[in-house]
């Protein structure tokens, strides 16, 4: 058993960069699959810090699981450790706290524009950027703002795109977590899913152009967030 664990839930959304950062930094870390009962036998009270990945399906989906996964983020939640979550994984962070996770009746895609929303309140999560910044989307579901939480990020698509829970939680609608690879598969496997006619959805041409660059410019954006996490947990 490691420090870290890291929820995946389908094996085309892993943690992609977030597995570098950590093999970079010399952390070991454990992919848990709760769809596949890898949560049985794990001692929810040995991690120090969690992350939570994306996936395709609803935290609205009638799913067993997904009823295992939040009541294990909950405890989290009670031991007060860092937990990050991307899109589904923010979703999941958003129901764990009580807020309703819905439909926005389009799917947001591509290199969107953030804007930050902590100018009277800084957040230490958002330190590291600049007050817009693209970040990699592809969802159709949004999550509300828990109580208590505090806005961080708002899209031109989605208001509600991340939020700080506590000083230990960061929920986010986006995908900080790509690289080149991970962009070319989806948009390879899952480009019938796409229609660039939407004006909430870029093109795959447009997703596709100047990808090294993009990637490396999001890939600072989730080294911050990484940075910060590891931070939190004395990692």
């Amino acid at each position: 058993m490691t420090d870290i664990l890291i929820f995946t839930h389908v094996d085309y959304c892993p943690p992609a960069h977030l597995a570098r950062v950590l093999e970079q930094a010399g952390q070991s870390f454990r992919v848990v699959r709760a769809d596949l009962g890898e949560l049985d036998g794990i001692d929810l009270d040995r991690p120090k810090a969690v992350a939570i990945m994306g996936g395709p399906m609803s935290v609205n989906d009638p799913l067993p699981w997904l009823a295992t996964e939040v009541a294990a983020l909950q405890h989290f939640i009670r031991r007060d450790i860092p937990l990050i979550g991307h899109c589904l994984g923010g979703q999941l962070l958003a129901k764990s706290l009580g807020a309703p996770i819905t439909r926005m009746g389009y799917t947001e895609s591509g290199w969107q524009p953030l804007t930050r929303l902590d100018q009277h309140a800084p957040s230490p999560w958002l330190e590291h950027l600049a007050g817009e910044f693209p970040m990699f989307q592809w969802h159709g579901d949004s999550f509300a703002m828990p109580e208590g939480a505090q806005p961080l990020l708002s899209s031109p698509w989605c208001s509600n795109q991340a939020f700080a829970w506590g000083d230990k939680i960061l929920a986010l609608q986006g995908h900080p977590e790509m690289d080149e690879a991970l962009v070319r598969k989806w948009l390879d496997d899952w480009h019938h899913l796409l229609d660039d006619s939407q004006p909430s959805q870029q093109s795959r041409a447009l997703m596709l152009e100047q990808l090294p660059a993009k990637v490396a410019e999001l890939n600072k954006v989730a080294e911050g967030f990484y940075r910060h996490w590891l931070q939190l947990a004395a990692l």
